[in-house]
């Protein structure tokens, strides 16, 4: 299923060169070279599933910017309104290394990147009547205050056009600390209609921060928010409107890397409602999505089209031929 005409979605963040250690980095092994950002991963999991989807961002005028937008690209990702840097900011970086058993080291080297420095008049033009979504997560306005400023503006623009604005909260320690991610997330939250969290992320865009996750997901609908999802990682996801909540496990496969699986878990909620699916069946293709993410190595490779979706359902040891 190949998508046509402009984007129906549009992410907005920083995308980077992505290096994965083979081994321990003290010991010099081989590093395997991608892209990763989250607000690209949930394109790139939209555009293989069928939807027409931008993404906004900066790169730096190097070689690591110019593998972030042919690999865009190659994803038939739209970006069309991406920017590389002249300013001589650098392509920011993402090394990874995995540790003992599932546990993974990320470090990010990105202060003063190209990424970090987007601003409000590079994201509007992005912005045009048939937007449908318009995605965020807590991560882009963490990284400076052009980077706030774009995502603040986003979002009343997406208001004025009828779009529904989405939040993945998203939280990173090393970017920022709670307080901080406090002031600048909680009106970012009051603006979205659709609010991804974790359990322990609730708090962040909470009115009252010492609620319970059932109380504070009520909370959160009552003042406005259309839906409130809860990600619990292998332990499943729920969904609260104003009608109830649902709620599905996980999908039952071998983890590889659970990396990016928040990111495909949104991708597929994201294609459900812009498919018209009810509460029930956004969350199935979001479980759907996710497992198809930790089942493989790296951020969004893994990732599945519409017609990998029924593979799930395939019996244990099954060979298609």
């Amino acid at each position: 299923m190949t998508a046509t005409g402009g984007p129906e979605v549009v992410t907005i963040g920083e995308t980077m060169a992505a290096l994965r250690a083979t081994g321990p980095i003290r010991l010099g092994p081989a590093m395997e070279l991608s892209v990763a950002g989250a607000e690209s991963n949930v394109a790139i999991g939209l555009a293989r599933l069928g939807h027409r989807v931008g993404w906004v961002g900066r790169v730096g005028d190097d070689a690591f910017g110019t593998l972030v937008l042919r690999t865009l690209r190659a994803e038939e990702v739209d970006v069309t309104h991406a920017r590389v840097d002249t300013d001589g900011r650098a392509t920011g970086l993402l090394v990874r290394e995995d540790s003992i058993g599932d546990l993974a080291k990320v470090a990010y080297y990105r202060a003063g990147s190209a990424g970090s420095a987007i601003r409000p008049e590079e994201v509007l033009p992005a912005l045009r009547p048939g937007l449908r979504v318009l995605h965020l997560t807590g991560i882009t306005p963490a990284l400076g205050p052009s980077a706030a400023e774009a995502v603040a503006a986003a979002t009343t623009r997406a208001g004025e056009l009828g779009a529904l604005v989405c939040l993945d909260v998203n939280y990173r320690a090393g970017l920022w600390n709670p307080e901080r991610a406090r002031r600048l997330l909680l009106p970012l939250a009051r603006t979205a209609d659709l609010l991804v969290a974790s359990a322990d992320e609730l708090h962040l865009v909470s009115d009252d921060p010492g609620l319970d996750e059932s109380d504070a997901v009520a909370a959160l609908v009552a003042r406005g928010r259309r839906e409130v999802v809860v990600t619990r990682g292998g332990d499943g996801a729920s969904a609260t409107d104003a009608h109830g909540t649902v709620s599905v496990a996980a999908r039952p496969v071998r983890v590889d890397d659970v990396i990016g699986a928040g990111d495909a878990f949104v991708a597929g909620y994201l294609s459900a409602l812009l498919d018209g699916l009810d509460l029930a069946a956004r969350l199935q293709r979001a479980a759907s999505t996710g497992a198809f993410a930790v089942a493989g190595r790296g951020d969004w490779e893994g990732l599945p089209t519409r017609a990998d979706l029924a593979l799930l359902d395939q019996p244990a040891g099954t060979t298609l031929r």
